[in-house]
């Protein structure tokens, strides 16, 4: 038992300064140029070589720099070039529908496969066929007498 506990010691002493060194992820270029759009051509900030793309690079690079998180530096970039510079979605206008139209395509598929379901189990088993009424001797000799030719 005791050789037990000394081994897990021994494992919290060796892991423990690692888990509380890790911390949060640290911020990445490439991880923000995916979230964030060049406010000159509207378009992703990974996809764009326009100069002021470059400029918003820049900055983030300096903020990665400085230590910020990811929510900090996409706070300071909508600080800087505005609420256009995220590439998230507006919650009004066109960018309402934009986050509405995948939940109400969601909601009417579970709909549709309910209504099928139901349809379904409503409808029931197709009942099976009869069978045909058994052969006679006679009927059975000269099927068998038919099938050795």
């Amino acid at each position: 038992m005791a050789r037990v506990t000394l081994i897990a010691l021994l494992v919290l002493a060796v892991f423990a300064p690692a888990a509380q060194a890790a911390g949060p992820p640290r911020a990445s270029l490439p991880d923000i140029e995916d979230e964030v759009m060049c406010v000159e051509c509207g378009t992703s900030l990974a996809v764009s070589d326009s100069p002021v793309a470059d400029q918003e690079r820049a900055v983030i690079r300096k903020l990665i720099a400085q230590g910020k998180t990811k929510a900090q530096i996409k706070a300071a970039l909508v600080q800087e070039y505005g609420p256009e510079v995220l590439a998230d979605p507006k919650r009004h206008g066109f960018g309402l529908a934009l986050w509405m139209v995948p939940v109400a395509l969601v909601l009417l598929g579970g709909l549709a496969i309910l209504v099928v379901l139901r349809r379904w189990r409503r409808n029931g088993p197709v009942p099976e066929a009869p069978l045909p009424p058994e052969l006679s001797p006679e009927d059975a000799r000269r099927l068998d007498a038919e099938l050795s030719r």
